[in-house]
Parts: C-alpha cells; structure tokens; sequence
C-alpha cells in the first residue's frame, strides 16, 4: 500500500491506495477517480504504518481491497460503506 498523510487545520487527511493501483485511473459510468502519487503518495506503507495514520486521522481516502480492508478490520467503516469504482473498492471516511 502507498500512504500519504496531508496536514490541514483541521487536522490529519490520510490517504491509502493499494500499490497496484498507484498511477492509474478507475472508471465508473462518467466517474473517474484518478489514484495519483500527489494525493496518494510514493512511499510504501506497511499495515501497521496505515493503522497507526488511521487512528490519528480526521479523515481518510481509502482506495483498493487491500487499504479499505484495513480500515473494515479496524472497524472504522463496514463493507456495505464503501462504493466501487471500475470495481474496485472506495471508501471515505469523514470526521463530524
């Protein structure tokens, strides 16, 4: 997985993508969502490195089995609450 936490006023934004999809764009209908080193980052993560930025997040962008699976395991989000882009999962977590 790559991970990028990006720093704002209100806090930690923290985005993962599963490393197979890092520099590619999913499909869906007219939806396209591009998975970019700018947004997603360059550096590989391990599960535990993503767990801990998830813990300490405000908000999260989770592209991929892999990364959404991680948050489901943490029991931060449910299956049922993520979408699929192009078939893939996609899930936002957002912080009230």
């Amino acid at each position: 997985m790559y991970l990028k936490v990006h720093h704002t006023r209100e806090g930690a934004v923290v985005a993962v993508c599963d490393e197979d999809l890092l520099n590619t764009t999913l499909c869906h209908g007219d939806v396209e969502v591009a998975v970019t080193e700018a947004f997603y980052g360059s550096t590989p993560a391990t599960e535990e490195e993503v767990r801990a930025a998830l813990r300490g997040a405000c908000n999260a962008n989770l592209i991929g089995e892999q990364a959404v699976g991680v948050a489901v395991a943490m029991g931060l989000i449910s299956e049922e609450c993520c979408v699929k882009i192009g078939g893939v999962p996609h899930a936002l977590i957002i912080s009230v």
